[in-house]
Parts: structure tokens; C-alpha cells; sequence
């Protein structure tokens, strides 16, 4: 069995090309200018890991044209050379902001996408094509929408999270009770050998994410047992840090009322429905993957 991938240089490229390896799986992996020539011309393969794309920029400085080029353009011009091709399955990892910026309740593949960001648009967008197309008889596609994933080389919110908790800075919006889904990266990697491997799935979209759903202020913990440090955290009253938001909204200040609903919202991701294609349980508890994750931190 060959595989194509893309992106495998990226964070989660990384690590799912060693999680293969462990499996003695056939890697082709697609560098960029294959994928940025005029015509992809692709060895043969069974299977297309599409993992390329350009991730959310929370410093809002990106041109937003290049989310629906790489996003988009990119996705749509890959899966057009997977429809003509001998390949059988075509694997591609959007997000769940293609479907929601925002959550109230608990998130499903039922409800009716409506992303707010560039990002997010271009990820539908590439979603939509792929759904559209005539899909030729043998052939699967599988449309993963992870939440926010983890883990060894992982540089996003919680590597910033940790480095405060190293540096001893107390985490002071433990007032507010907000539970999120995380994603391990060893699960994600577990779910795709299984789309891989199985012919019994059927072709659609699919969230990803742990089972468990954690505060950050458990976050904050696990992430301090890691290091054997005692977790911060202060219990200042939700009301007064609104109050002092807002008058960061005003003054300008690092805490305004837009960062601190993005630091304490609640973000639940549904994983029933690939569970039950699956029909096995998940190798990484919610814990267990983020307590590797901040391992990983600290033996950097």
C-alpha cells in the first residue's frame, strides 16, 4: 500500500509519517513544488493523506487570500488529480472552523457550517468541492475536522500556556468554569491508519477530538504536574475581570473583551459519530495525550 502525503513537514506531518514508520507503511511524500506545479503529476498510489494548508493566524496579519489559495485552490487541484488517478482514498484534514468559530452546546457534523474567519471559509470551501464532485465507483473520500490538536513539537496556545506556568506566572482567570475539546495527535494518527487500513467506513465528514472535554484551569494543572510545580490559580471574580476588559477595549490594553471570551469560552466537539465508523476506542485518554504534550514541553 503507497501513500501520498502532503505536508509532511508540518506538525502534524511529522508526526503522523513516525506513527506510520511504527506500522512499516509506504510514504510518497508530496514536497511543495510538486504541489505548486502546474499539473500535479503524482506517482502511483492508493492512497492521498492530504495534511498541507496554511493554519489559523491568531495575529490577524496574513493576507486572507492566502487561505483560499492554499486552502482551497490547492485541496481543490489535489483531489481533481486523485478523481483521475488509481487511487482509492482521499483523506483530508480541515478543521472544525469550517463549521464554527463559536459553540453553544456541543458541536456535531448535523449542524449548519457557518465559519466566521477567512480561515475557516477556506477550509469549507475545499470541504464543498470535494462534496460536490461525482465520486467514481471504488473510491472513498474521508473529511476529518480535528479540534485543537496537541502534542511532541506542538507550538501553538498551550506551548504559550506552559511557558507561563514554567515562569511561575499564576493563571488568573480560574473564576471561569469553560470546558474544551482537545485533540492527542497520536489519536488523530490512530483514527487516519484506520481509514487507511478499512474498507467498511463510509465516504463523509467526521469530527476528531478526545473524549473528555478539560477546563483550562486543568490544563493549567496537568501542565504544571509535568514540571513538578503546585498549578496558580486565582479565582478572581469573573464580573471584575469583564469590567477590567472593558476597559481594555477602550485604553487599548492586552486584555480586552474579544481576548478574554476567546481565553475563557467553552468549545465542545462531538466525536461520536467517527467512533462509531470506528468502532474502537481511542489509544489516548483526553489526560494521558496532554500529559505527554507537556512532557514533550519540558524535555525541550
Amino acid at each position: 500500500m503507497k501513500m501520498h502525503i502532503t505536508g509532511a513537514s508540518g506538525f502534524v506531518g511529522h508526526n503522523f509519517v513516525a506513527y506510520l514508520k511504527e506500522y512499516q507503511k509506504n510514504c510518497l511524500l508530496v514536497d511543495r513544488k510538486q504541489l505548486y506545479s502546474k499539473n500535479i503529476l503524482l506517482q502511483k498510489g492508493d492512497i492521498f493523506i492530504h495534511l498541507a494548508g496554511k493554519a489559523h493566524d491568531l495575529k490577524k496579519i496574513s493576507d486572507p487570500q492566502e487561505y483560499y489559495q492554499v486552502n482551497y485552490e490547492l485541496t481543490k487541484k489535489l483531489y481533481d488529480a486523485f478523481l483521475v488517478s488509481d487511487a482509492k482514498k482521499f483523506i483530508f484534514v480541515s478543521s472544525v472552523k469550517a463549521a464554527a468559530d463559536s459553540v453553544d452546546g456541543v458541536l456535531t457534523e448535523d449542524a449548519i457550517a457557518d465559519p466566521k474567519t477567512d480561515y475557516g471559509k477556506s477550509k469549507l470551501m475545499a470541504e464543498q468541492y470535494i462534496q460536490s464532485q461525482q465520486l467514481p465507483k471504488g473510491k472513498s473520500y474521508y473529511i476529518l475536522r480535528p479540534c485543537m490538536i496537541h502534542g511532541p513539537g506542538n507550538k501553538g496556545n498551550l506551548n504559550l500556556l506552559y511557558q507561563f506556568v514554567k515562569k511561575g506566572i499564576p493563571y488568573p482567570l480560574a473564576g471561569f468554569n469553560n470546558k474544551r475539546s482537545f485533540l492527542s495527535v497520536e489519536n488523530l494518527c490512530f483514527i487516519i491508519k484506520e481509514l487507511i487500513e478499512r474498507d467498511d467506513i463510509a465516504s463523509g465528514v467526521y469530527q476528531v477530538a478526545d473524549d473528555e472535554p478539560l477546563s483550562t484551569s486543568e490544563v493549567v494543572s496537568i501542565l504544571s504536574a509535568a514540571i513538578n510545580k503546585k498549578p496558580k490559580l486565582w479565582k478572581i471574580s469573573p464580573g471584575l475581570i469583564r469590567s477590567v476588559a472593558k476597559i481594555g477595549d477602550v485604553l487599548h490594553l492586552p486584555l480586552t473583551t474579544e481576548r478574554l471570551n476567546k481565553l475563557t469560552e467553552s468549545y465542545l466537539v462531538s466525536n461520536k459519530k467517527i467512533k462509531q465508523a470506528i468502532g474502537k476506542n481511542l489509544p489516548l485518554t483526553s489526560r494521558k495525550g496532554l500529559e505527554i504534550t507537556a512532557v514533550s514541553f519540558a524535555g525541550k
